[in-house]
């Protein structure tokens, strides 16, 4: 189970917090687009121009939140996106070879829509906790 984040944060700089609900903006468009058009979730999610320069700008301004709570959002969204593509790679790489008996596609489906569901899980719970100014779980 994960446990809440503990201790003192410094506060952050307010460009800071803006930047982070952009960057979830970004995931969110990701997600919405998967649930609106025919790509599924996670794909959209994972190979979208608007989640790829997300988790870009996670990276490039990490340094900048460390130490206050926004760090663990940072954390939380890097996270989902590695998480994701690595849960889809295994998902592919089981599915694959089970795709000559038909079974594939379906075990494929299936876990392409599970780990969607996670992923807009992570992008919606981590957005609510930012605004109501929490850190997210480690």
């Amino acid at each position: 189970m994960e446990r809440p984040l503990t201790g003192t944060f410094v506060a952050p700089d307010p460009s800071d917090v803006t930047w982070t609900h952009v960057i979830y903006a970004l995931h969110g468009f990701g997600v919405l687009f998967g649930v609106l058009t025919s790509a599924m979730v996670v794909t959209s999610f994972l190979f979208s121009l608007p989640s790829i320069v997300a988790v870009v700008m996670n990276y490039i301004r990490r340094d900048r939140v460390r130490g206050t709570f926004l760090e663990s959002h940072f954390r939380w969204q890097i996270r989902t996106f590695w998480f994701a593509l690595l849960w889809i790679a295994v998902a592919a790489a089981l599915s694959v070879p089970l795709m000559l008996i038909v079974v594939g596609f379906i075990t494929l489906w299936l876990a392409a829509v599970a780990i969607g569901a996670w992923v807009l899980y992570r992008v919606v719970r981590g957005w609510l906790r930012l605004s109501s100014r929490q850190p997210m779980y480690v």
